[in-house]
């Protein structure tokens, strides 16, 4: 499905590189099918030719008309000058994949050409280690084949998900930003057992593994959050204590409030990004 497909990355940077890690490491695409490009930073260009043993290619060296896949990884500022000098060169097959936050798959497909598929991606910095929980919302024009396609590449930086783009502001604050509630979480479960004398190494495994394991749990088991919870919840135990304190503490609702105050940050931004007649407008 994908040996024969060529990849081409307009814009180069951290995301970028963890989608490229992933593919290459799947194997999936040979590297040589795999082109990285930018405006003129060749420096970049061959740090990721070094590292993965893709092309690296600046964006004149590019030819648009040899990719199958298109993957739009540059800063929201650039995008219109990009989708401007894709519009006349894109062709129906070709399937492109937007990573950039706050853009819809309507303003990607009103600036190319009619009936070109687009598919927005939202990942996150899990990515980097294979482990993101990646969201898909599919544009007007996408295929089935397509579909299948974007959801086997995309498998290689982590698990795959096709929801509606009216849901991906509340992905965002669930799965796009939920790594940094965990580290939030984790920085003050090391920071009390180290300030109760508890080794600095211990402190930061235990942590990282307890939360591991967790996730692990919920993965592997049909049941609740909630029903596991209480399986570890013994009446007038530790654990119990904990969650009552947890529970005083509001931590329940800090959780949603987060949740909640992310994915509508990410409305905004999206709102603030267009203007009255769905032109871009960037700060």
């Amino acid at each position: 499905m994908l040996k024969n497909k060529t990849i081409g990355f307009i814009g180069a940077g951290s995301m970028a590189e963890a989608m490229i890690s992933g593919i290459v490491s799947s194997d999936l695409v040979p590297s040589h099918q795999i082109i990285a490009s930018n405006r003129s930073n060749v420096k970049r260009l061959s740090e990721l030719e070094t590292c993965y043993g893709i092309k690296g290619l600046t964006k004149d060296q590019l030819a648009i008309n040899e990719l199958d896949i298109i993957v739009l990884a540059m800063k929201p500022k650039d995008i219109d000058v990009a989708l401007e000098s894709l519009q006349q060169q894109l062709q129906p097959h070709q399937l492109v994949l937007s990573v950039i936050a706050g853009i819809s798959t309507t303003y990607i497909e009103e600036k190319l050409r009619s009936n070109q598929p687009v598919i927005r991606v939202m990942p996150n910095t899990s990515s980097m280690i294979g482990e993101s929980a990646t969201a898909l919302s599919l544009g007007t024009y996408v295929t089935e084949e397509q579909t299948k396609i974007s959801q086997k590449l995309l498998c290689t930086i982590g698990k795959v998900y096709i929801i509606a783009e009216e849901h991906m502001d509340v992905f965002t604050g669930v799965a796009g930003s939920g790594p940094a509630y965990f580290y939030y979480l984790m920085e003050h479960m090391e920071r009390t057992a180290k300030e109760a004398g508890l080794d600095h190494a211990v402190c930061r495994d235990a942590v990282a593994q307890t939360i591991l394991g967790a996730a692990k749990m919920m993965l592997q088991n049909d049941e609740e959050p909630a029903s596991l919870r209480k399986r570890v919840t013994s009446p007038n135990g530790t654990t119990a204590a904990g969650i009552e304190a947890l529970r005083s503490y509001g931590g329940g609702k800090a959780i949603s409030e987060a949740i909640k105050g992310a994915a509508k940050r990410s409305e905004e931004i999206s709102m603030q990004m267009l203007d009255e007649n769905n032109n871009l407008v960037i700060n």
